[in-house]
């Protein structure tokens, strides 16, 4: 495999600038406080340090196994090469899986069980160190490919439970969804257990290093992109917020702080999130809601359970009606307006947001309504 490569310098060209990449990276994301990618997205703290732990996994892996293909000894080839794989199990896979977990913020996820699906690896690695053969390779390949599709089906399950807790939580989902991310970033490290099967010949190689480079560049957008979630709900909704309504929730009823019923959840939040439109306000929360109100997320989550919709639905709804009201009374006064600045006077920031909720709710595409609408008058 190395000797196809060793002499092709223009693919020493670019396995250096993927390293290059992999350590501008990790030091953008170590030492850069300012956002250059997504200026108004804060991204997790946390995120950013994995990822550029990764990233420097990824140049010290690079740099490893550059000499091999200046070797000429078989024997420091196959050295090289087994000491690489083991240090590789140690980092770069690991921390591959922590950045993943790491994306869903809904709760903070034990990383342990990450070392103990390396054991395995680990162990094999340094059999085939210390005998100076490939003689338990196959089974690290079959244990690589089994572990991924575990991986794969844990974290559909995971992000689909990330999805229904933002649902349940937040108004605004624009820089807190990942599934998609999920997918693309589960497809590429799937190539990479691929490689390890099949990554004989100078194609494959261009073709690996190609996908680094789309993974260091897609991963560098995501982290960026991703919106931090810091004051997440907590079971007793100790967070502190800034609320644009006059709601003296201090003045409110002790027994409505500790947690009201179904029945005066209601008029509260007619009263309170209604009349006073505070459900216009960009990045509501489901805590913020509650506290507005008198009650607690908790007792406010199981209210609209019991109304057989989350929050995300709730507040969608209330905006969409809001959106329609506005352009009824927009075109009778025939103010020139668009769909996108209605939509963001109806509290949408993403228009893209606002267009999914619009037709999950009508069953049709904005323009699609506005032109019926105009028909009718």
């Amino acid at each position: 495999m190395y000797e196809q490569t060793r002499g092709d310098i223009l693919f020493i060209i670019l396995y250096a600038m993927v390293t290059a990449m992999a350590l501008i990276a990790s030091c953008y994301l170590l030492f850069r406080r300012a956002n250059a990618i997504a200026p108004d997205v804060t991204p997790p703290l946390r995120l950013r340090r994995w990822t550029a732990a990764f990233f420097a996994s990824m140049t010290l892996s690079h740099v490893w196994y550059m000499p091999i293909f200046f070797f000429t000894s078989s024997e420091d080839i196959t050295m090289t090469d087994l000491i690489g794989g083991l240090l590789d199990t140690m980092t770069f896979f690991p921390l591959a899986i922590i950045v993943l977990l790491t994306m869903l913020q809904d709760r903070s996820r034990p990383l342990w069980p990450v070392a103990v699906m390396m054991v395995p690896f680990f162990a094999g690695g340094v059999f085939n160190v210390a005998t100076h053969s490939y003689a338990l390779l196959p089974m690290v390949y079959v244990y690589s490919l089994l572990m991924c599709i575990g991986l794969i089906i844990y974290m559909v399950h995971a992000t689909r439970q990330y999805g229904r807790w933002l649902r349940d939580n937040y108004a605004d989902l624009e820089h807190k969804e990942v599934w998609q991310s999920f997918l693309v970033l589960a497809a590429i490290l799937l190539l990479f257990a691929l490689y390890a099967f099949i990554g004989q010949g100078p194609a494959c190689q261009y073709a690996m290093q190609v996908i680094s480079a789309v993974l260091i560049c897609y991963l560098l957008w995501r982290v960026e992109s991703l919106g931090s979630l810091t004051s997440d709900p907590s079971p007793e909704g100790e967070v502190g917020v800034i609320l644009t309504t006059d709601a003296p929730t201090h003045q409110t009823p002790l027994s409505f702080r500790r947690g009201v019923g179904g029945e005066a959840i209601g008029p509260l939040l007619q009263k309170y999130c209604i009349d006073t439109q505070l459900y216009l306000q960009h990045d509501l929360t489901l805590i913020q809601l509650a506290k507005a109100i008198g009650t607690n997320r908790l007792y406010l989550s199981q209210y609209f359970s019991s109304q057989g919709m989350n929050y995300n639905a709730y507040i969608n709804n209330l905006r969409i009606n809001y959106f329609i009201d506005l352009y009824h009374k927009t075109h009778a006064t025939r103010r020139p307006v668009t769909a996108q600045q209605l939509a963001s006077e109806s509290g949408y920031r993403s228009y893209n947001t606002f267009s999914d909720a619009f037709k999950r709710r009508t069953g049709q595409s904005v323009t699609a309504w506005m032109r019926t609408m105009g028909e009718a008058k």
